[in-house]
């Protein structure tokens, strides 16, 4: 005796596929609004800074020598607030 199998068939039409495409493009924008909102940090290592400015070490200690970009130092570490590297690049600061 043969156990007969009974498989439930659902049908996608062009329509669902399309509906699918646009909630998930909707869904893909929200994830990226939402990870550029919070991704952002407030304070920056030194390494971040420099790959962000695209200077060399040396450049970023005489930046803050000069006082041109002012961080703070907890444990050997330099930190850079973000929104003064913002504040230097809005002003044009050319490096010298």
């Amino acid at each position: 005796m043969t156990k007969a199998f009974i498989m439930e068939v659902d049908f996608i039409t062009k329509n669902d596929l399309e509906n699918f495409r646009a909630a998930l493009l909707n869904d893909i924008k929200g994830l990226m609004q939402n990870s550029q909102t919070f991704s952002r940090k407030e304070w920056l290592k030194a390494i971040e800074v420099r790959k962000l400015l695209g200077v060399s070490n040396g450049t970023l200690q005489s930046m803050r020598v000069k006082g041109t970009l002012r961080s703070s130092k907890i444990g050997g570490i330099h930190y850079y607030r973000y929104t003064d590297i913002e504040n230097l690049m809005q002003q044009g600061y050319a490096l010298k």
